[in-house]
């Protein structure tokens, strides 16, 4: 399987961006992809796609999606043998990165509205890895639920990045180096995952 440079490689981040923004694609900072979501910096990106662990033949979930450009280098990741299911709030955003998956002939990969009630795709889970690009200020639980068995999510949590596994039946939460920010994690009254969740020190690093 390709390692996540050569995915991200693989994957020109201006194919990902509407027209007017492709000017910025090769600048390492957000862009702006309209209604208030952005297309996150390459290097932040990177960052969590390291964290994430991603395998061949996989079941991933992309949560805020936006452009389809990191649903797009998570199928590179999983490859034919694996599915990534990328959801978001914004119709107009999932319209677009439908047409740009297809585009790229990466049919492992699928986009489609998020449920405004419902954090992340329940139906289709369980998934052995989660990514969400937007901020979430509690763990949220109805993702934690999503997660297979031995599976792994990464986050941002209330301006950490984070891993979450799930370990004798509750979740572990670890930091990483660095601050971030994100869009906030939009959903309808966010469950908090069930039980104490233990997490380790902060951050060694600097900001992003």
């Amino acid at each position: 399987m390709p390692s996540v440079e050569e995915a991200m490689r693989d994957t020109p981040r201006a194919g990902y961006l509407p027209e007017g923004a492709r000017g910025l694609a090769q600048i390492d900072a957000p862009v702006e992809l309209g209604h208030g979501s952005t297309c996150s910096q390459p290097s932040t990106v990177r960052t969590m796609l390291e964290l994430l662990d991603v395998r061949e033949g996989q079941s991933v979930l992309d949560v805020g999606s936006g452009s389809g450009w990191t649903t797009a280098i998570l199928a590179r990741l999983v490859g034919p043998a694996g599915r990534v299911l990328g959801v978001e709030v914004v119709e107009d955003l999932v319209g677009q990165a439908a047409d740009r998956l297809r585009r790229d002939g990466l049919g492992q990969a699928s986009v489609r509205l998020a449920d405004p009630a419902v954090l992340g795709a329940p139906d289709a889970g369980p998934y052995d890895r989660i990514l969400v690009s937007a901020m979430a200020r509690e763990l949220p639980g109805q993702l934690v639920d999503q997660l297979a068995g031995d599976g792994l999510m990464v986050l941002p949590l209330d301006g950490q990045l984070v891993t979450v596994r799930v370990e004798d039946g509750r979740p572990v939460v670890e930091p990483a180096p660095g601050w971030y920010r994100f869009v906030p994690l939009r959903v309808r009254s966010p469950r908090r995952a069930r039980g104490p969740w233990s997490r380790g020190g902060g951050p060694r690093g600097g900001a992003s």
